[in-house]
C-alpha cells in the first residue's frame, strides 16, 4: 500500500494546469550541472512508478549518491555508486524500489542536499508526465510513455494544408491496383514507387500530368524485388533514392508473412533484369520495438551529413554533436525509418557494406502512425505522414536549439482530397511560381487511382 503525505514540502509556488498541479521553477541553489526531470510515471508503470532525467549541460555527470525524493522527506531513493548521466542522454530510475508515487505528489532531486529540480501533480496522467522540449519545456502529459529516450510530446494543432486546396488523379486508371506505398523523388522527372504486396520497384516517370511506368530498361510493369541472397518477397512499404542507391524499407518477408523482418534493403536499379536482388541488408528487428508484421517499418528518408552537422543535430549514442566520422563507411548522410506502430522515427548510420547499423536518434513524431517520411532539403524540414488511421494528416519536424528534431507543425490534409489510406508522401525538388507538386500513394488504390497530386507553397 503506497501512503503518501499531502503536503508538498517544496517551498515553491504551484499552478493549477489542465488537471496537475505543476511547480513553478524551483530555487536550485548552486547546480550548474544540467541535471532536470524529464518524464516521470505515478501510474501502471514498467516495472513500476519512476523518475527519468536528463542532462541539458554540456559535460557528463556523476549521479553518485544523488536523491529522489517524493512529498514526503522519508521516502528517498538513492542513486547507485558509479552512475553518469551523459549531455543530452535519459536516465530512467526505478524509484519504486523504495517507495510509490501517489495520483497527488510530487518528485524532487537533490545533489548533496542542494534541491535541483521538482515537479508535483495533482492526479495522474493518463500517459505520463514530460517536459516539451526534452529538459527545458513545461511539463505536459505526454502521448505515450518513452522511459529512458526523448519524450513523445502531443504535437502542434493541426492547421490548414500549406498549398493548394485541389488534388487530383496522377495515375493510369487500374495501372497499380492495391498495395501501392512509398514514393520518392529522384529529380523532377523521375519518381520512385515500391508495391509491398508483391514487393515490386517502379520508376516513373511524367505523361502530362500522369505519373507512369518507364517504358525503357525492363520498367514497364516494375521489378520484382528480392533479399539479397535472391530468394523471398520483401514487403515494401518505403523507398528512397539516395547517392548511396535505392533503399527500400520493409517489415516482413510475405513468404513468412506471420513473422516480423524490419529490414533495409539497397537496390541497384541499373540493368534490365525483371527481378532486382538486394546489395546489401540491415535487419533492424532486433534495434527496435517488438511489434506484430504489419506494423513495422514504413517510411524511409535521408539527411546528407552536412545538412544534420549545419543544423547542430545531437548523437544520442555519443550525447554530443553528431560528428560523421563516427561512422566509418556510412557514406555521406544519415537514413531515417518511421515506424507504424509507435508513430516513431529512428536515425542510423549504416556500415554501406551491408549487415552493421548504429541507431543515433530516437525521435517521436507526434503522429499516431509514421507511413511515410520525406526530407525537403530547401528548408530543412523531415515530413512525417500518417494514413487515414490520423485522418490524412502530416507533420513536419526540425532540429532545435538542443540538437534534437522536434515537431514544429502539423497540417490537415488538403480539403481537396478524401481521408484516403496513402501509405507514401513525397515533395517535387523543384519549384515553380511558389508551389511545388506533392504526390501521395493510396495503399487501398479508392475508385482504381493508387497516385494522387497536388501542391505545396515552396
Amino acid at each position: 500500500m503506497r501512503i503518501h503525505r499531502v503536503g508538498l514540502g517544496l517551498g515553491a509556488a504551484v499552478l493549477i494546469l489542465a488537471g496537475s498541479l505543476v511547480s513553478a521553477a524551483p530555487a536550485v541553489g548552486a547546480d550548474t550541472t544540467g541535471i532536470r526531470i524529464n518524464e516521470v510515471e505515478s501510474s501502471g508503470g514498467s516495472p513500476g512508478d519512476w523518475v527519468e532525467l536528463t542532462n541539458t549541460g554540456a559535460a557528463t555527470v556523476d549521479l553518485s549518491g544523488w536523491v529522489v525524493k517524493d512529498n514526503d522527506d522519508s521516502h528517498a531513493y538513492t542513486v547507485a555508486s558509479g552512475v553518469t548521466l551523459a549531455p543530452g542522454a535519459f536516465l530512467a530510475l526505478d524509484v519504486e524500489s523504495a517507495y510509490g508515487l501517489g495520483s497527488s505528489d510530487s518528485v524532487r532531486v537533490y545533489q548533496g542536499g542542494t534541491l535541483v529540480d521538482s515537479y508535483a501533480w495533482t492526479s495522474h496522467a493518463s500517459t505520463t508526465y514530460g517536459r516539451c522540449a526534452d529538459g527545458t519545456g513545461s511539463f505536459v502529459t505526454t502521448t505515450t510513455a518513452t522511459k529512458g529516450a526523448a519524450n513523445a510530446c502531443p504535437p502542434p494543432a493541426p492547421v490548414t494544408w500549406p498549398g493548394g486546396t485541389a488534388v487530383a488523379n496522377a495515375d493510369v486508371t487500374g495501372f497499380f491496383g492495391e498495395n501501392l506505398s512509398g514514393l520518392s523523388y529522384q529529380s523532377a522527372s523521375v519518381v520512385w514507387a515500391v508495391k509491398n504486396g508483391a514487393g515490386t520497384l517502379y520508376r516513373l516517370v511524367p505523361n502530362g500530368s500522369l505519373w507512369q511506368a518507364d517504358t525503357t530498361g525492363g520498367w514497364s510493369a516494375g521489378k520484382a524485388l528480392r533479399y539479397a541472397n535472391g530468394s523471398g518477397d520483401p514487403d515494401a512499404e518505403g523507398v528512397v533514392y539516395t547517392p548511396d542507391g535505392v533503399l527500400v524499407a520493409t517489415e516482413r518477408d510475405n513468404s513468412h508473412n506471420g513473422t516480423s523482418l524490419q529490414k533495409i534493403l539497397r537496390y541497384d536499379p541499373a540493368g534490365t533484369a525483371s527481378a532486382l536482388s538486394a546489395t546489401a541488408e540491415w535487419n533492424l528487428t532486433a534495434d527496435l520495438p517488438g511489434t506484430d508484421a504489419n506494423s513495422g517499418l514504413e517510411g524511409i528518408a535521408w539527411i546528407p551529413d552536412s545538412a544534420l552537422t549545419a543544423a547542430g543535430f545531437r548523437d544520442e549514442r555519443t550525447g554530443a554533436a553528431y560528428n560523421p566520422a563516427s561512422y566509418a563507411n556510412h557514406g555521406t548522410g544519415v537514413y531515417f525509418v518511421g515506424a507504424e506502430a509507435t508513430g516513431i522515427v529512428y536515425a542510423y548510420a549504416l556500415n554501406l557494406a551491408g549487415g552493421t547499423f548504429t541507431r543515433i536518434a530516437t525521435i517521436p513524431s507526434g503522429l499516431a502512425a509514421v507511413m511515410d517520411l520525406e526530407y525537403e532539403a530547401s528548408t530543412g524540414r523531415l515530413w512525417a505522414a500518417c494514413d487515414d488511421t490520423c485522418s490524412g494528416r502530416t507533420a513536419t519536424l526540425t532540429v532545435n536549439a538542443a540538437g534534437k528534431f522536434a515537431t514544429t507543425a502539423t497540417y490537415n490534409r488538403p480539403s481537396g482530397m478524401s481521408n484516403y489510406n496513402n501509405e507514401g508522401f513525397a515533395l517535387s525538388p523543384s519549384c515553380s511560381g511558389g508551389s511545388k507538386q506533392v504526390l501521395w500513394s493510396d495503399d487501398t488504390d479508392d475508385k482504381s487511382h493508387a497516385i494522387r497530386s497536388g501542391t505545396v507553397n515552396c
